[in-house]
């Protein structure tokens, strides 16, 4: 990104232009921009990381998770049908362990994938070649990606507040420790679910 236009517009001046020239729309052009990134593989920590910088820590995961779920549901779209071999050739055998209980148990299923932190945008267009009913797939995405996406938003939108107002003491304050501790956390949250779901791993 360094190498590309791109650079020009992730910085401290290119955020607030950004901002300056969307107005009001800016929130619908991030979503957009969200959406499309999404199915352009865009990764998901870079788009995620701009919404807590320029929206803050709390409108920031709203937006995201808005924008993640229009992606997921456009890729799993296209995933079931216009793109199959393409979306066969990014997943490979990965789903097929858990075709059974995909099939009895979608919204379970896709739920449990989204905790252990399977790849987003490859689950996103592999979904599309599974059985599962959309709504089962949206829905358990929707909840699925909720812990990911608030602890990095708040953490990456805690340390931008503290970076834009210069009080670096605010560095030692209870909210910064709560996000780093979130943060750390939401690295246990797959071995934790991985525990509480041994069925399915060993399907």
């Amino acid at each position: 990104m360094r190498f590309s236009a791109l650079k020009d517009y992730l910085t401290a001046e290119g955020l607030g232009q950004f901002l300056a020239d969307a107005g009001l729309w800016a929130p619908l052009v991030y979503i957009a921009v969200y959406a499309v990134g999404v199915c352009l593989f865009v990764p998901g920590s870079i788009l995620t990381g701009i919404g807590a910088v320029i929206f803050g820590a709390y409108w920031g995961f709203v937006y995201v998770w808005i924008g993640a779920m229009i992606g997921a549901s456009i890729a799993f779209l296209i995933g079931r049908t216009l793109g199959r071999e393409f979306a066969a050739s990014l997943v490979g055998d990965r789903l097929r362990k858990y075709d059974d209980v995909i099939e009895r148990k979608g919204f379970a299923t896709v739920l449990y994938l989204r905790l252990v932190y399977f790849p987003f945008t490859p689950l996103n267009f592999g979904m599309g070649l599974t059985r599962v009913n959309f709504w089962d797939y949206f829905f358990g995405t929707g909840l699925g990606i909720l812990v990911g996406t608030f602890i990095f938003t708040f953490f990456i939108g805690s340390l931008k507040e503290i970076w834009a107002s210069g009080n670096w003491a605010e560095l030692v304050s209870f909210k910064v420790f709560f996000s780093v501790g979130l943060f750390v956390v939401s690295f246990f949250i797959p071995k934790f679910v991985n525990k509480l779901h041994p069925r399915e791993n060993r399907t």
